[in-house]
């Protein structure tokens, strides 16, 4: 007999849901795990990013506070207790997860799980047996060949310790991460400049959101240089850090006290196999079928070292869909639709496809949208520039997709994920009645325009 029904090797968001799910359904379950539990998400990623986001939304209506009638002496921050505030709610969730895995009766093994074959994984020296196995081990940092890349820092880097507000930064990278750490920055003063090797930062987002978010970085004194490709990072002799870079065929130079290496990641298999073992891979990631099954029967991954998408709840979602399938049982969760979300000021929130996308399909869709400079909550707190557009099949009013940038736009996505998920029509969706004042009320003036072009 086995020791186990289930181990899960990593114990970031794919690794902990999956464990508490599988006991939950009554399987006898082991999580492996060599650093803390919560993964990249809680520890390095997620969690921290938007502790310090908060701490710079309140420094920012702080040193705004006169336009409405609060007024604020001797303003400062304190970047230190900003990084400890950030790990106090980093292990209050640490400990949250850990009192679930005992009160749920999940034993946790500390230490790197290796596959040494199917059934058997080796930790410390010492073996445990499994009916099934499930990797759930997420992804690190990428530091592509760039000459001098070393003297960059990377996220999980910039997010650990007491952390220091250098007085100038150069992000390599305009993508998710990039964005929401020069967010942190800049706002608290810092010069913050972004190199990014696409024609816009946030590529995979709907092109009106790039551009509006640039507008907006800009007017903040964040310099972006958008098709930018870093040859190189030196040590200048002031002591700075020189990035070296070439933009529409000229040569170009951005510095700063640091860089921040914020190109992506990929996938995280040091140590997981054994001496002879090992799964069908394609780029580093290891592939899997529709039931997250591996080249190897009883073998399952799910997560960042999995996916093309990285996201902590796409990784929780495999992992709960995985555990159900285990359990006979049909997946609960939908994997087609994914919502993106970005923790800028203004929020930014997507789901489905947006209107160039369904045009590169050649399917035929109406966009409806609405500017959030109407809606009465944006204007009480004096909100940045933002919308809501919801984009619908042409002919039968389906929704399928939709791009916020707002505040709470994080918040309201799911609603539209919902309606995505049940082939919903923009009228259905229009029939709730929504509450004033509030953000989400602008969702159904984009909605009202959207069943006013579908009627036309």
């Amino acid at each position: 007999m086995s020791d186990y029904q289930l181990i899960v090797i990593g114990a970031g968001p794919g690794g902990y849901v999956s464990a508490l799910r599988a006991a939950k359904l009554g399987m006898k379950t082991a999580v492996v795990e060599n650093r803390d539990v919560g993964g990249t998400c809680l520890n390095r990623g997620c969690i921290p990013t938007k502790a310090l986001l908060h701490t710079a939304e309140i420094y920012t209506q702080a040193k705004e506070g006169e336009k409405f009638g609060v007024h604020a002496q001797d303003l400062s921050i304190d970047f230190a207790t900003a990084h400890r505030r950030k790990a106090d709610v980093t292990e209050k969730l640490r400990l949250g997860i850990e009192g679930l895995f005992k009160q749920k009766k999940v034993d946790l093994i500390r230490g790197t799980g290796t596959i040494v074959e199917p059934g058997k994984v080796s930790v410390n020296d010492e073996t445990y047996t499994a009916d099934n196995i499930l990797i759930a081990t997420g992804s690190i940092p990428a530091r592509p060949p760039i000459p001098g890349l070393e003297l960059a820092v990377t996220s999980d880097e910039l997010l650990e310790g007491e952390g220091k507000l250098f007085s100038s930064l150069v992000i390599i990278g305009g993508g998710v991460i990039g964005v929401e750490l020069a967010s942190v920055y800049s706002a608290m003063g810092c010069e913050v400049t972004i190199l990014e090797a696409m024609d816009r930062i946030l590529p995979n987002m709907d092109r009106e959101i790039c551009q509006n978010l640039t507008m907006i970085l800009k007017k903040r004194g964040v310099k972006v240089f958008p098709g930018s490709m870093v040859s190189a990072v030196e040590k200048a002799e002031d002591g700075s850090l020189a990035v070296r870079y070439t933009c529409k065929d000229q040569p170009g130079e951005a510095r700063g006290e640091a860089v921040l290496c914020a190109i992506g990641r990929r996938p995280n298999t040091a140590g997981l196999f054994g001496e002879g073992f090992s799964l069908d891979m394609e780029r580093g990631r290891i592939l899997t079928d529709e039931h997250y099954q591996t080249s190897v029967p009883g073998i399952y991954a799910v997560g960042d070292v999995t996916a093309k998408v990285q996201l902590a709840h796409v990784a929780s979602a495999q992992g709960t869909d995985c555990v159900e399938l285990l359990a006979g049982n049909e997946p609960v969760i939908d994997g087609r639709y994914i919502p993106s979300c970005i923790y800028t000021d203004p929020e930014i929130a997507a789901v489905g496809i947006t209107a160039d996308e369904a045009k590169a399909q050649g399917q035929a869709v109406k966009v409806g949208k609405c500017l959030m400079s109407a809606n009465g909550k944006t204007v009480i707190a004096d909100g940045e520039r933002g919308f809501m557009k919801i984009v619908a099949d042409a002919d039968t009013g389906v929704i399928l997709g939709a791009q916020l940038m707002c505040q709470r736009a994080t918040d309201m996505i799911t609603q539209v994920t919902t309606a995505v998920v049940n082939g919903m029509t923009a009228q259905q969706l229009l029939s709730a009645m929504r509450p004033h004042p509030t953000f989400e009320e602008a969702m159904g003036d984009a909605l009202e325009d959207l069943c006013g072009k579908l009627k036309a």
